[in-house]
Order: C-alpha cells, then structure tokens, then sequence
C-alpha cells in the first residue's frame, strides 16, 4: 500500500494555505453592508442606489471584482436571471444571481460555495420595511466572499463557483436558476456546499453553542428511480448516497483542522419540516448540504424589528459571533479546497463476493487520479474503519465478508487529495 501525508499535513505544508485564515473583521464588514442596505427583500427596489435588493446586488458584483482584480483576474463574474411567479410573488419578480466563477485546470467539473442575499421581515410579502437578514442570510454571503478572497490565491484543478443566490425566502428560486443553469452549461457538480444562517452561537433557550457546526444531508437520493431504490434497499446503501458522503467528507476535513469545530452531520435533508437552496441542487441529482449554526433562534429569523414585553425581536448584526462565522468559513474552505483539488469521485462502483469469503471491488478509471482508496466498514457502523491504496481499477479484499461490510471508493491525487467515497453497489446487470 503507498503511504501518503494525511490530508490535514499535506494542506499545513502548503504555506499559501497554513497562512491564510478566515477574518471575523471582514466578515463583520460585509455583513454591516448588506445590513445598510436596509432590506434585501426580493421584490424590493432595484434601481434605489442605497437601498434594496438591487443595490445589495450591484455591490456584491462590485465587491467580486475586486476580488478578481487582487488575484489578477483569475475570476471572472457574471449575472443570471429569471424571471418567476408564485404564492409569495404573484405578479412576478426577477429573480438574479451574482456569480463569480474561478476557472480550474480541469474542464467542467465544478465545486459550488453558496449564500443567498436576499431578506424578509414578519410578513414575507413586505418588500419595503426593514428587513436586515444579519444571520439569515448575510453570514453565508460573507462567508462565500471571504472563501473568494483566500481560495482565489491558488489555481484548482476543479472550478469554483461562488455564488449569492436571490429569491431563496420566495421559493428557492435563485438557486433552482442556477442548478438549471449548472445544467444547461453541462457541468459536473462535485459537489455544492450551501450556507444559510451560519452566524449566531446563542441558541432560543439563551444557551450558547460556539463548539460544533450543523451540515445537513440528504441518505437517500432524492432523484433516484424505482429499479435504482430496489437495487439501494438491497445493496444497504441508505447512508452513502453522494451527499451523506459529501457531509462525511466535510466531517472528515474539520477534524484534521486543529481548532475546528465539531461537524454535527445530521442524517437528514434540512432541519425538520424545513428547507434550503441546496434542495434545488438535490432535485437535479447533484451532491450538496447545508450548513447552519448549532442553535438557532427563531427570534431573530423573519421577524420585524421590535420590542415587545422585554423581548428584542429581529435579525441584527449584534446578535452574530464573528469568530464562529470565521470557524464556519474555514471550514468550508478547507473542504473546497479538497473537493476542488482532487480528482472526480469514481463511477461504476461495484462489489461481488456472494458465497465467499472475499469482496471484489471494481470501478471506472478516473481522469487524472494518482490513485485509488478502496473503503470498508462493518455494516452496523456509519463511517469508514479501513482502507486500501491500489492503482489499478479493481481490488480483491481477502477476508472480508461482503455479507457484513459496506465497501466504497475514493480517487486521490498525487499530491494526496481525496474525492469523496462513492457506495459500491451490486454488479449491474447487463443491458439486454
């Protein structure tokens, strides 16, 4: 088996990144402005120089360009949009999303960082009060800016996208525009990692949770088919579709961070009875989660700003933990920087070994993997205990009953990035 640095020393000895650390300072700035401009609601003006959305917007593709001009345009930005009609916005509105996109070495393949910009206060159909959306959800713009400004100082084989969605509050409609828009341009999303309310540590209950990070995911594939259900119930695959194993490798990388803090992977799509931009990349098939802070508050999210009985209703800049945003951040920008410096996640994964005493693990060759990680566990835990280099495309585990172990199948670079694991399934059937 080859040895290789694990991931946490190999991204230390990079001095680029050892250097680099997220700024609770900038992050604070950028959420005072987007605070200034008073609400961000979707339907709000779009032509009023300092207040609303569109205003909110024009900075946001100001503040990209900047970032552009400091890593010598090595990104370039760009907007879309649509327009959408729905409960919440019955005659219309133009839903736009800016885009900052930091071309890879590999072509295609796409790593997605993600906030939404837009607010709302009590009534979502209030387009003119105030609305300052601190927590919800001008921390994952900030955070997606601040991975602009550190990620854009190295070249990535992966492109990344960084994005600040509208119309999330209405519907999920600036991130349906651009999973729609990943794939019309044919992109191969590896994997989409979406931020939404990642500010605050002081939860409804007055407690405080500055320690861990919650990253939800979906087990089960929502896009998945009848026959492919069947072959997943028999397989045992519930928990590793391409998203959980997303949040795994996320989990994965906070815990080679000394000082991160702890990755709740939360074995659900969002919180209960809720949901978030990264569902819109889910319906299209695509990996993707969210993470939100470890205690939310719901005083502080879609209320009016007010006082009532000695009680501060309303999403303000004061009630945010900018150490903890930074925490959050560098989290995401490790997990980026993985993603988007590994190689694709292998396809056509497959074990056999029914009535042996040895699995067979087979998979497709992937472009420009050094080499293979063959994983297993026992199959009554949820993360892998073992594995396996090899640089060939098939691997026979001896000794290892497939009756009771899960297998899977990471691609790793030269430099030691890791893809995230797919599930290693049946053999599929022959097409008649």
């Amino acid at each position: 088996m080859l040895k290789t640095l694990p991931l946490p020393l190999v991204l230390l000895a990079t001095p680029a990144i050892a250097q680099d650390r997220p700024s609770p300072q900038r992050l604070r700035a950028d959420v005072q402005t987007m605070v200034d401009f008073g609400t961000r609601h979707t339907a709000s003006s779009v032509t009023d120089p300092k207040r609303g959305i569109g205003a909110a917007r024009r900075w946001a593709q100001a503040e990209f360009d900047r970032i552009a001009k400091a890593c010598g345009g090595c990104i370039k930005t760009e907007t879309i949009e649509r327009s959408f009609t729905g409960p919440r916005a019955p005659t219309g509105v133009n839903v736009v999303d800016v885009l900052a996109i930091q071309p890879g070495t590999e072509p295609g393949r796409v790593v997605i960082l993600q906030g939404h910009i837009d607010s709302r206060n009590s009534d979502v159909m209030d387009a003119t009060g105030d609305a300052p959306g601190a927590n919800d959800d001008a921390s994952g713009v900030a955070l997606v800016f601040e991975a602009a400004r550190l990620l854009s100082k190295q070249k990535h084989r992966a492109t990344i996208v960084y994005a600040a969605l509208s119309g999330e509050e209405q519907g999920l409609w600036g991130a349906t525009l651009l999973a729609e828009t990943a794939r019309e341009r044919g992109w191969n999303v590896s994997a989409v990692l979406s931020n939404d309310i990642v500010g605050n540590t002081v939860g409804q209950n007055g407690k405080r949770v500055a320690d861990r990070v919650r990253v939800f995911s979906e087990g089960i594939r929502q896009v998945e088919t009848i026959e492919e259900a069947k072959r997943r119930r028999g397989d045992g695959g519930e928990d590793d579709g391409p998203s959980r194993s997303l949040a795994k490798a996320v989990d994965d990388v906070a815990e080679g961070m000394p000082g991160a803090l702890d990755v709740f992977a939360v074995r659900r799509p969002d919180r209960f009875g809720r949901g978030g931009d990264h569902e819109a990349f889910l319906r299209l098939g695509y990996p993707a989660v969210r993470f939100s802070v470890g205690a939310e508050n719901y005083d502080q999210q879609h209320q009016n700003l007010r006082t009532e009985n000695g009680r501060v209703y309303g999403d303000t800049i004061d009630k945010m933990d900018f150490p903890y945003l930074a925490k959050v951040t560098a989290i995401n920008i490790a997990a980026a920087r993985r993603l988007a410096n590994a190689p694709a996640a292998p396809e056509g994964v497959s074990v056999d070994g029914a009535l042996s005493f040895d699995a067979t693990v087979k998979w497709q060759p992937v472009e420009g993997a050094a080499r293979y990680r063959i994983h297993w566990r026992r199959n009554d835990t949820s993360d892998w205990t073992g594995h396996r280099d090899t640089t060939g495309t098939e691997l026979v585990v001896k000794d290892m009953i497939v009756d009771d172990h899960f297998f899977g199948v990471s691609s790793v670079g030269a430099d030691g990035t890791e893809s995230i694991v797919t599930f290693a399934g049946r053999t599929p059937p022959a097409p008649r």
